[in-house]
């Protein structure tokens, strides 16, 4: 016997481009490919890591607190009250704070949190941008609820507009995905944009799950967050759950390092939930993690580096397969007519690994919002990257 959700479950994306192309899985691609597949950081890691891991060195051999460090915790706090300019004592450390294995154990434990037996009398619903990280699909059906898709294509700005979901939908919601900025297209929800949303989830009680993961990688001003606009509107952080990582951020996604923060009793509700089931960080880890939380010198180094290489496909691409500039993140969002031929046509011709944008969406209202476009992840360091983008674009070219 098995929980029969799970045939709810669609195959991962990578697991369905690995079945496209018929090549080998990632990792093991041979020496000439380029896998921009998968938004895995390859700039090297800070050396403040190594160095904070080695002094800590003998905590590992101690169990770890489900809450993390206090050290962790205040590292946290500090960067994001910097960071988003929030009020002293808006967010404290011993409530409004949890350590989580990366944002992706983090975004699916919170449906788990957030998802009653029923709603409104009737059975809940998740609704989520579509385009969408995956993980926000497996949640909503893991967890007994149905997924609503909210169109984030570029009539919306890439956003979705949850004001425009269906009041029965909206008094059914028990949570609301947000990626801002956004994945995979790059887009940034604004600060008026957020507010709006959380007054939506507070009129018609659902938990907006705000996943800011790429928040720290951007080519102009800094995007705003749903801490800053709970903070804006002086009513707390009720109905409000955020999610960030080191992944992007610090380069470093096999740390598996991130943290929840928002609404008080979600978090005390958390925090008993993750006693039961969830990954706990080592001591080391969350020392580590605190002193990456702590600097800001890489991040600018990184953030460089990331504005280069997008400098570099600017130039690569000019106005050719719908290229726009991301606001944030990492990748490119190009509209190529049809997803899956032109990654067919660039592993076999060019041997350049991507992702087809029909992978990261759902058919709604007979429509795939993801179909025309692939997903390029510019994650290698800036030559290995641009030779690519130039490979590219000259097969794209030929199609």
């Amino acid at each position: 016997m098995y929980n029969t959700r799970l045939d709810g479950l669609t195959e991962y994306p990578f697991q369905r481009l690995t079945a496209l192309l018929g090549g080998p899985a990632q990792g093991n691609m041979g020496p000439d490919a380029v896998n921009m597949s998968i938004g895995e950081p390859q700039h090297t890691p800070p050396a403040l890591l190594h160095s904070a891991l080695a002094k800590h060195q003998a905590e590992w051999g101690k169990y770890p607190p489900t809450a993390g460090s206090p050290d962790f915790r205040a590292a946290v706090t500090a960067w994001a009250t910097h960071r988003y300019g929030l009020p002293a004592g808006f967010l404290d450390p011993e409530r409004h704070i949890l350590p989580v294995a990366g944002s992706r154990e983090g975004l699916f434990m919170a449906a788990q949190l957030c998802i009653p037996p029923d709603k409104a009398g009737r059975k809940p619903a998740v609704l989520m941008p579509n385009p969408f990280y995956q993980v926000y699909f497996g949640a909503a059906v893991m967890h007994g609820a149905d997924p609503v898709y909210v169109p984030a294509d570029a009539s919306t700005g890439f956003q979705p507009d949850y004001t425009a979901v269906a009041k029965a939908d909206l008094d059914r919601a028990a949570c609301a995905y947000l990626c801002t900025p956004a994945n995979p297209q790059g887009a940034v929800a604004s600060l008026e944009q957020l507010k709006t949303l959380i007054r939506l989830a507070r009129a018609h009680d659902f938990v907006l799950i705000s996943d800011e993961c790429y928040s720290e990688i951007y080519t102009g001003a800094a995007p705003a967050g749903a801490l800053q606009a709970c903070a804006e509107l002086g009513e707390g952080l009720a109905n409000v759950l955020v999610l960030n990582s080191l992944s992007k951020r610090s380069s470093v996604p096999g740390l598996r390092s991130g943290f929840v923060a928002g609404d008080a009793d979600l978090i005390a509700k958390f925090s008993k939930l993750r006693a039961h089931g969830g990954a706990v960080q080592p001591l080391p880890v969350l020392a580590a993690s605190a002193a990456l939380w702590r600097d800001e010198t890489h991040v600018e180094d990184n953030r460089a580096a990331y504005r280069a290489k997008i400098d570099d496909a600017a130039r690569i691409f000019g106005n050719q397969f719908g290229f726009f500039r991301p606001a944030g993140g990492f990748f490119l969002w190009l509209d190529v007519g049809d997803g899956e031929r032109a990654a067919k046509h660039l592993w076999a011709e060019g041997r350049i690994r991507v992702l087809p944008g029909a992978y990261l969406a759902r058919t709604a209202n007979g429509n795939n919002p993801g179909q025309r476009y692939i997903r390029v992840a510019l994650v290698h360091d800036r030559q290995t990257a641009a030779g690519a983008l130039t490979r590219m674009n000259d097969l794209l070219g030929s199609l």
